[in-house]
């Protein structure tokens, strides 16, 4: 039978062994060095190389956040081939493609195709054989050069000062006598009377003129 109306629930499902299904997280402790012994493995595995990719330049989506720059996935087919960078190289010297992202803009590509040449400028490629190096691979000693461990750290993503700012109410234009909504309405309305007042005007001319 359905209850009508709003009287309480005669029936309830809360009488479980709620005990053996929470989850407490006093593990957090633990979980936090299990993640940093992780992240030391992981850096002492790929070393010398960092332990990340270089990211592209993005916007965040909408109005409401797009003044943000952050990290993409990858960089774009175009952004590589206007840094002279073929796509299938990029991932072996640490760089990440997104092969499905597009450049609607000049500016972003501008942006990415300048941080690609950065960080040209600054890997190193070591040869795989020492007595056999391929064309690209850098010749230098490793102890004579300054090495990362994180790219995002290294080459980090500054938001350009390009967008919406905010000011202080110092800085805001004196208000308008009346309000804006009323400068307005008269505006539109002189605009409209004006062939009217004009017309007027010239016919009581022509009368004063008439009368003499």
């Amino acid at each position: 039978m359905a209850i009508k109306h709003n009287q309480k629930l005669i029936s309830t499902h809360l009488r479980k062994d709620w005990q053996r299904r929470v989850r407490c997280h006093f593990d957090q402790p633990g979980a936090k060095v299990r993640r940093r012994d992780a992240r030391r493995a992981k850096a002492a595995a790929v070393a010398p190389r960092p332990v990340d990719l270089l990211r592209p330049i993005v916007r965040c989506p909408t109005v409401k956040h797009n003044r943000r720059a952050r990290a993409g996935r990858g960089f774009s087919l175009e952004e590589l081939k206007a840094a002279g960078v073929p796509r299938l190289y990029a991932p072996t010297i640490g760089i990440a493609v997104d092969h499905r992202r597009q450049n609607i803009s000049e500016e972003s590509l501008a942006a990415n195709v300048a941080r690609l040449k950065e960080y040209l400028a600054r890997v190193i490629v070591l040869p795989r054989r020492s007595n056999a190096p391929k064309k690209g691979d850098t010749k230098a000693d490793l102890s004579k050069v300054d090495l990362v461990s994180s790219l995002a750290s290294a080459i980090p993503i500054v938001s350009s000062d390009k967008t919406i700012k905010e000011i202080s109410k110092a800085d805001l234009p004196k208000a308008i006598e009346g309000g804006a909504y009323r400068k307005l309405r008269l505006a539109r309305s002189d605009a409209r009377l004006a062939g009217v007042r004009e017309k007027r005007i010239r016919d009581k001319a022509e009368a004063e003129a008439a009368k003499k």
